[in-house]
């Protein structure tokens, strides 16, 4: 089994594992994060309906182009996804990391939502 293939298949059990515990409500819902090697994604769903509430990425339009590391691209996303959230009226949300360790840019962008007002 190659390198690749076992990383991946570790991240899914983790996540699978995370999953069966997690899972957000209309009261709560659930923001998870997504990270690429040069982009991070993170998105607030709803899992009763099934449907994304609020997202934001590094590839978005208004997203500031100038040089700028992975960490402060995942800050500046937790920044936006937390400002989007509260116009959206959310307040309380619970945190996935999608099966990634928290440490580094799952870590930057869970500080900086919080700092911009998103309670997990």
């Amino acid at each position: 089994m190659a390198i690749k293939t076992r990383k991946e298949e570790r991240r899914r059990r983790i996540k699978m594992s995370i999953r069966k515990r997690i899972s957000g409500t209309p009261e709560r819902p659930r923001l998870t994060v997504f990270r690429s090697n040069m982009q991070i994604y993170a998105q607030i769903v709803d899992d009763t309906k099934g449907i994304n509430l609020v997202t934001a990425s590094s590839m978005e339009k208004d997203f500031p182009k100038d040089k700028m590391t992975k960490v402060e691209q995942a800050k500046a996303v937790g920044k936006a996804i937390a400002q989007k959230a509260v116009e959206a009226g959310i307040t309380q949300v619970v945190f996935d990391r999608n099966g990634y360790l928290y440490h580094g840019r799952v870590k930057a962008l869970a500080d900086a939502a919080r700092e911009g007002g998103l309670i997990f």
